[in-house]
C-alpha cells in the first residue's frame, strides 16, 4: 500500500515537471516566432520601401531631364535651367512617397540631390561639365536617413533595439545630343521629321557666330511667328545666286530625282519607310562622319504652301560641307543634322526676295543613332529622355 502511494506521488511530480518544461519550451518557441515575424514584417517593409525610393528617384530624374529639354526649347543654357530642373525633380520625387512619406531633395552645395551636366555614355558614373560629350544628363539622389527625410521605421525591430534603416537611391536620365543619323521607320505609319533641303555649313555657322539676321520672333507658348527679332539668329534656306553648284537646294531622300509631289509630301509628313528603302541606305554617317545625298540646286515654288503649313514646327535638315555637280546631278556631302523651325516662306516675285527663313529649334527624334566620337554631328537634335541608371 505504501509502495503504491509512493509511485502515485512520483508520477504526479513527474507530470508537473513535464508541464513546466512544456511551458518553458512554448515560451521560447513563442519568442522565436515573434522574432521571426518581426524580421519578416520589417524586412518586407524595407524591401517595399527600397522599391519606392527607386521609383521616386527614377521619376524625378526623368522629369528633370524633360524640364532640361523644355529649357533648351526656350533658349536656355544648362546652367540657366538648373533651378527649374531641380524644382521639377523635387516635385516628382515628392508625389512618389516612400514609406507613406513624401521625400524632399537637398539643394545644399555639399549634398545636392540634383546634378545637371553631360555624360560620355549611358554607363558612365560621373556627371561632367564637358559640353562636348554626347549626352545631356540629370542625376537625382533620394535619401532617407536620420539627417534627411528620416529612416525607414521598423515595427517590431524596436523590441530588439533596431529602430529602422537608412536607404538611398540614385537615378540618371539622359538625352542624346550628338546624333549621327536615323534608323529606318519600323512601319508605314512612322516617319522621320527630316526636311529634304540641304543648307551649307558656312551659312549655318553664322548663327553661332551671331552674324546671321534676326528679323522674326517665335513665341514658344503660342507657336505664333511675328515680325521683329527674338534674339535667335536666322538663315535663309533658299539659294541666293545664279544656280551654281555651290548653291543650296533639295536632296533626294527616296528614289532618284524626287518629284515636286514627293518633296511636298515629305515636307508635311516626313520621310517614310518606303523613302529610305528606295534610297537604298540609312540616313546615317559613315566612319568618316559624312554621307552623300544626290539633289537638285534650287527650291521649287510648287512647295510653298506645304512649307507655309509647317511654319513654327520643328524639323531636321541636313547640312553639307561641299557639293559637286550641276543641277539635278548635284551631290551633297552631308556632315551635320540640325534642328530648325520655318519662320517665313516667300517663293514668288524677284529672286532676291525669295526666302525660306529658318532659325535653330530643338527637336526630339525617336529613330536616332548616337555618335559616341568627338565629332560634332548635330545641333539642336535630341533623343527622347532615357533612363540610364
Amino acid at each position: 500500500m505504501c509502495v503504491q502511494k509512493l509511485e502515485k506521488r512520483y508520477i504526479s511530480r513527474l507530470h508537473r515537471n513535464r508541464q513546466g518544461a512544456v511551458l518553458v519550451l512554448a515560451a521560447v518557441m513563442l519568442f522565436m516566432m515573434m522574432a521571426f515575424l518581426a524580421f519578416t514584417v520589417d524586412t518586407g517593409y524595407l524591401a517595399a520601401s527600397k522599391a519606392e525610393i527607386r521609383r521616386s528617384a527614377d521619376s524625378a530624374a526623368l522629369a528633370g531631364c524633360w524640364e532640361l529639354y523644355d529649357g533648351l526649347v526656350q533658349g536656355k543654357t544648362l546652367t540657366q535651367s538648373e533651378a527649374d530642373v531641380a524644382t521639377e525633380a523635387a516635385l516628382y520625387a515628392g508625389v512618389n512617397p516612400i514609406a507613406n512619406t513624401s521625400p524632399g531633395l537637398s539643394n545644399e552645395i555639399n549634398s545636392r540631390s540634383v546634378e545637371v551636366g553631360y555624360l560620355s555614355s549611358i554607363t558612365s558614373n560621373s556627371i561632367s561639365t564637358n559640353a562636348s560629350l554626347p549626352f545631356h544628363a540629370v542625376r537625382v539622389t533620394v535619401k532617407k536617413n536620420s539627417q534627411q527625410n528620416g529612416e525607414i521605421p521598423f515595427f517590431f525591430g524596436r523590441i530588439f533595439g533596431d529602430s529602422g534603416r537608412a536607404i538611398d537611391a540614385a537615378a540618371t536620365a539622359v538625352m542624346a545630343r550628338n546624333i549621327s543619323g536615323f534608323t529606318t521607320p519600323g512601319n508605314s505609319q512612322e516617319t522621320l521629321g527630316v526636311l529634304p533641303f540641304a543648307l551649307d555649313l558656312q551659312t549655318w555657322n553664322t548663327i553661332s557666330a551671331n552674324t546671321a539676321q534676326d528679323s522674326f520672333s517665335y513665341n514658344s507658348s503660342t507657336g505664333a511667328v511675328t515680325a521683329g527679332g527674338d534674339g535667335v539668329r536666322e538663315v535663309n534656306l533658299y539659294p541666293q545666286g545664279t544656280g551654281s553648284p555651290g548653291n543650296r537646294g533639295t536632296v533626294d531622300i527616296g528614289g532618284a530625282n524626287n518629284s515636286t509631289a514627293d518633296i511636298a509630301r515629305q515636307i508635311v509628313y516626313g520621310i517614310s519607310q518606303a523613302d529610305i528603302q528606295q534610297l537604298g541606305k540609312t540616313l546615317n554617317f559613315n566612319s568618316s562622319g559624312t554621307m552623300t545625298l544626290n539633289g537638285d540646286t534650287g527650291i521649287s515654288a510648287g512647295v510653298k504652301d506645304e512649307l507655309a503649313s509647317i511654319i513654327g514646327q520643328p524639323r531636321i535638315i541636313p547640312v553639307f560641307s561641299t557639293v559637286s555637280g550641276n543641277g539635278n546631278n548635284a551631290n551633297y556631302t552631308i556632315v551635320k543634322w540640325v534642328g530648325v523651325r520655318i519662320l517665313n516662306v516667300k517663293l514668288t516675285g524677284a529672286m532676291s526676295q525669295k526666302a525660306v527663313i529658318v532659325q535653330p529649334a530643338p527637336i526630339v527624334s525617336r529613330k536616332f543613332v548616337v555618335n559616341n566620337s568627338e565629332a560634332d554631328t548635330s545641333d539642336y537634335v535630341y533623343s527622347p529622355v532615357l533612363l540610364a541608371r
